[in-house]
């Protein structure tokens, strides 16, 4: 069994859940409640690696929300530009290194490009620090894409370092600590290969009202925890 100290990096990932339930309760339109957990994400990313954090995966957009209305979608694409463009690119200046994980193949093809460079420019930082971007992200597509990868390859047979090498989240460190935020309690296809050994966080504050004394008090609650991993 093993116990944190507050000298190890952890990885955490969120699922940013709650954006038009809390715009709903603000009488607010839902695209409101989205712009709001856009700065919410760089508010909390700043903190998390400033308090201990090394890599933070955030699920923007899922592989089912593209079910979604074509309004939505559209404003969501256009929110992720903009993120491109200012916070992250801010981030990236002060040495955070910027990763995407999902299938890109549905994204607009500008997108992709900004989303290409930020990564290459990425490689450049020194701090150790990596934000995660689950973008049209499903666990379930990510272990097939890795499967049908492997396959194409010609592997018959595969270990878990085979497979983990695979997946789009390869090199990237398994989550100690998953959160969701917004009441509910499931992973909805989030991570799925790489969640086996995470503590889970439930929390009902929705996205854009989680506060860094939150997010503190989980980094504390994890440091209690005895992670024996089957031993």
């Amino acid at each position: 069994m093993s116990k944190r100290t507050k000298a190890d990096p952890i990885s955490v990932g969120i699922i940013m859940d709650g954006n038009r339930r809390w715009a709903k309760a603000h009488n607010l339109a839902s695209k409101e409640g989205h712009s709001a957990g856009r700065t919410k994400a760089k508010e909390i990313a700043r903190h998390a690696f400033s308090h201990g954090v090394g890599t933070l995966t955030l699920y923007a957009f899922s592989t089912e929300n593209w079910n979604r209305s074509v309004t939505e979608v559209s404003y969501l694409m256009q929110l992720f530009s903009g993120a491109l463009t200012q916070e992250l690119e801010e981030l990236l200046k002060e040495g955070i290194a910027v990763r995407f994980i999902g299938d890109f193949k549905r994204l607009p093809k500008k997108l992709r490009l900004s989303m290409e460079s930020l990564e290459q420019r990425s490689a450049a930082t020194t701090t150790g620090n990596t934000l995660v971007i689950a973008l049209s992200y499903g666990g379930r597509a990510e272990i097939l894409a890795a499967t049908n990868h492997l396959l194409a390859t010609g592997k018959k047979i595969v270990n878990e370092k085979d497979f983990s090498n695979a997946l789009w989240s390869r090199g990237i460190q398994d989550p100690d600590i998953i959160i969701r935020t917004g009441g509910e309690k499931r992973l909805s296809n989030f991570l799925t290969w790489q969640s086996v050994y995470s503590e889970l966080f439930f929390t009902d504050s929705f996205w854009p009202e989680f506060s860094n004394k939150e997010f503190d008090a989980i980094l504390q609650d994890f440091t209690t925890r005895i992670r024996r991993r089957g031993k």
